[in-house]
């Protein structure tokens, strides 16, 4: 891959400070990248591969890596915000399809914020008050995290660095656990070679890699921080393809240590599958403090994703894509509340709709249509000169990409692709009425400019 070097023009130039350094950048992607994902998904990858975790997750890295060139590309070549969608808006001109980007990145931060919620109320909270009802427990927690947001993002965002910190220990303490477990002459080795007698392999090295792409999961937020990055033609893709790559050696990790420590059907039915690790090792550490570190590690992935799908609900109402009333903003925290109160009950409706597995294996759908927007974008926008320098993929890279998405598609069950339909449906009807509203304004001569207020 190869960097084109004519020097930066002034037109590249941003309102927004450039102070983020290629360091902090790969520490962002890093932290976004090593969720609270890997704290639940574990179980189900395990029903579908046995004990060769380890496969799937190299396979979703491949996949990752090739996607992350795509991005490279776009966001050095174009360092603004607003991802996929403003790269459509680019390559296409196309009012519908740039919204309906967006509507898919949205949608899937509210699918994976219930799939979230649902793993909250699961083993990890089960083994600290044993018996709890899951139902009262997943809506309460959406309805925290809607006061939250609404109390301003702001706090959300301090409280997001604690929780980083706490997640990553999390990841840590079981890595260390295993290994101490496995260097005693405990576990077994050969789990790890053995497939899910259940399942046939290759499908379920598939069913378990579109599972496994979920970890993985961070270009978006990444690209929204172009704008703000110093020398992004530089930093981006090195702090990108650096923290996928620290990103896979963690979750190999994770899943050689888990499948070697805790029996696969044991793994395959847990909702809180690294707990099991903690309590299969018979170590002298107390399993409630990890059960609490996993419960902060879902807690902040799911209000980040809330937040996420609430700002973009907003943003594609300042944009004229989505009715007015999605911009309505508290008058005193001047958080987008409409946005936030909607985006939360759909959360807490798509939480009754699947179980976790379900619920990551449909953001998966929503984010590879996405990436392959993304796919297309970068191919059509090769022939677009700009005068500073960028990172340049092969077109090989974007063209494989694109058939592995379209291949990831066809592994999907026609539950995730309704689901998906569904919100196509229902963005596509709130699309027409944004756009009927708008014209009738045009007719009355009483159509306002687009404008943006910031957002605490």
């Amino acid at each position: 891959m190869s960097q084109k070097t004519a020097a930066e023009p002034a037109s590249t130039g941003t309102k927004l400070k450039r102070g983020i350094t290629t360091l902090l950048l790969f520490f962002f992607i890093v932290g976004d990248t090593l969720g609270a994902g890997i704290y639940t998904l574990v179980g189900t990858m395990a029903a579908d591969v046995g004990g060769v975790l380890w496969l799937p997750l190299l396979l979703a890295l491949a996949l990752a890596l090739l996607t992350a060139g795509t991005y490279a590309e776009l966001i050095t070549k174009y360092p603004h915000a607003g991802g996929a969608a403003r790269f459509a808006e680019r390559a296409f001109d196309k009012p519908y399809i740039t919204f309906l980007i967006g509507f898919l990145m949205l949608s899937s931060g509210i699918t994976t914020a219930a799939a979230l919620a649902n793993a909250f109320a699961g083993d990890y909270l089960q083994a600290l008050i044993p018996g709890i009802p899951a139902v009262p427990v997943t809506v309460g927690f959406i309805v925290l995290l809607i006061l939250i947001s609404l109390r301003g993002v702001r706090e959300s965002l301090i409280a997001n660095v604690g929780a980083t910190f706490i997640e990553m220990t999390g990841l840590i303490i079981i890595i260390a656990v295993a290994a101490i477990v496995i260097g005693s002459g405990g576990g077994d080795l050969e789990r790890l070679t053995t497939f899910s007698p259940e399942v046939p392999a290759m499908s379920g090295v598939f069913a378990a890699s579109i599972t496994a792409f979920f970890s993985f999961l961070g270009f978006e937020a990444a690209a929204n921080m172009a704008e703000e990055v110093k020398d992004p033609s530089r930093s981006y893709p090195r702090a990108l393809f650096g923290a996928l790559i620290t990103a896979a050696v963690v979750y190999v990790l994770i899943a050689l240590g888990a499948a070697a420590v805790v029996p696969t059907d044991q793994l395959a039915t847990s909702e809180g599958p690294l707990l099991e690790v903690i309590q299969a090792s018979g170590l002298a550490f107390p399993s409630w403090i990890f059960s609490i570190i996993a419960l902060v590690a879902i807690g902040n992935g799911a209000l980040l994703f809330l937040l996420m799908a609430s700002r973009a609900t907003y943003g594609l109402a300042e944009a004229k894509l989505l009715p007015k009333a999605f911009g309505a903003v508290l008058s005193g925290r001047r958080t987008p509340w409409v946005s936030i109160l909607v985006v939360g009950a759909v959360t807490i409706g798509m939480s009754f709709i699947g179980d976790v597995g379900m619920l990551a294996d449909t953001t998966v759908l929503l984010l590879v249509l996405v990436f392959i927007s993304a796919n297309v974008s970068v191919l059509v926008l090769k022939k677009d000169k700009v005068a500073h320098k960028h990172f340049t993929a092969p077109r090989i890279v974007s063209v494989l990409a694109l058939v592995a998405s379209i291949g990831l598609l066809t592994q999907q069950t026609l539950q995730t692709w309704l689901i998906a339909g569904g919100y196509v449906v229902v963005g596509t009807i709130l699309f027409l009425i944004a756009r009927a509203a708008r014209r009738r304004e045009y007719r009355e001569g009483t159509a306002e400019p687009t404008r943006a207020i910031p957002l605490e």
